[in-house]
């Protein structure tokens, strides 16, 4: 029998996050589901609406494998087949069930860049769709969580299932203003950072595209950024995990950078020129989400929290930074990891991971919950 729950999350998913319409089509996506009765509840809810379903089935490992061992040739000619499909599609359902979190560690980065750059274009094409990605609880997201399987899957569907609705009205006054200020500054423990975002759109993320959600994000101009930041949880990135990253900027490139994994971590932002720019900056809202999960669809999620994406920027927050990477590193801001404050042109917004200005004060979590 079909957990209540999944059933619930396919609702949300197919009716509130991408609102299936009749004759609509739609690309479900499952990596790393094996029990494919999962993808049931959702293919009924795409029906039930009306709409057509397609299944994309894909597996960690795979993908490994074709990294390592498959042509440049190979990925073009997948890659065309993959974007001709995605082009016809009006929106798309992408489960995760990851088994191995590190299933690409060992990948070398000449092979990891090269497969990336080459499928960008299907994720580009994606993102123009009415798209939303979430987990299916595994044991490994639940170690990665550092939770009980039980607990962690308790967790995961009250994240995705909240009121989204009561979100999205609560996030229109920080949006508001963040397209009314020009100069943004962030201050915690070794960090000291300041940009622009003039003329940069924000943008609310309220259950339409990731689920949990809850984030606002928009983009510095791009040569706008200079300090340090000094970042408090861990970072992942295609298998690579880092720890106590921190960067300084001068006129929006990354100058100098320091982690657990040096080596790493400079093959990384040596990418592409824009992998050493940032492309997106927000802000974490999310009330239910107050705890590190070790996986970047949460963190970037918690309340009090914002985060940085070093390169590419998205089309709908543009500031003209391109790269073949989009990695999220998250900076927790309430006091029990350190403290913080967020300025808006020289006016204090946040402290310690908490609005202190009456406009905002709707989304601190006690308001939301």
């Amino acid at each position: 029998m079909t957990d209540p729950r999944l059933k619930q999350l396919a609702r949300t998913a197919v009716g509130y996050s991408t609102n299936v319409q009749p004759g609509e089509k739609v690309l479900i996506r499952a990596l790393d589901v094996h029990d494919f009765e999962l993808l049931a509840p959702f293919i009924d809810e795409i029906h039930r609406a009306g709409g057509l379903a397609f299944i994309d089935i894909g597996d960690y490992a795979t993908n490994r494998r074709m990294m390592l061992h498959g042509s440049e040739e190979q990925f073009r000619i997948d890659a065309a087949l993959k974007l001709e499909q995605m082009k016809q599609m009006d929106a798309v359902v992408i489960l995760l069930g990851e088994n191995n979190v590190s299933e690409y560690a060992d990948v070398p980065a000449d092979k990891r860049e090269a497969y990336t750059k080459i499928y960008r274009p299907v994720v580009d094409e994606q993102v123009r769709k009415k798209w939303v990605l979430f987990n299916y609880p595994t044991k490994a997201y639940a170690q990665l969580a550092e939770m009980s399987t039980d607990t962690y899957t308790q967790f995961l569907y009250d994240t995705c299932t909240m009121d989204y609705s009561r979100m999205s009205a609560a996030m229109e006054p920080l949006t508001g203003l963040l397209n009314k200020t020009e100069r943004v500054r962030i201050v915690a423990p070794g960090t000291d950072l300041s940009f622009s975002v003039k003329g940069i759109p924000a943008v609310k993320c309220d259950g339409k595209v990731n689920l949990p959600d809850g984030e606002v994000y928009t983009a510095p101009v791009r040569d706008s950024v200079n300090g340090t930041i000094a970042f408090n949880t861990r970072a992942a990135y295609m298998g690579q995990s880092f720890s106590d990253v921190s960067f300084t900027f001068e006129r929006g490139r990354i100058v100098s950078c320091r982690s657990d994994n040096d080596i790493k971590l400079n093959e990384l932002l040596d990418t592409d020129e824009g992998a050493r720019y940032i492309g997106e900056f927000a802000l974490g809202v999310n009330p239910y989400v107050n705890r590190v999960m070790n996986d970047i669809g949460f963190d970037e999620k918690i309340n009090g929290s914002i985060h940085f994406a070093l390169g590419k920027a998205y089309d709908n927050a543009d500031n003209g930074n391109s790269s073949a990477i989009h990695w999220d590193i998250v900076l927790l801001l309430k006091e029990e990891f350190g403290g913080g404050e967020i300025y808006f042109d020289d006016v204090l917004v946040s402290k310690n991971g908490r609005f202190v200005v009456e406009e905002l004060s709707g989304l601190n979590p006690e308001m939301l919950v």
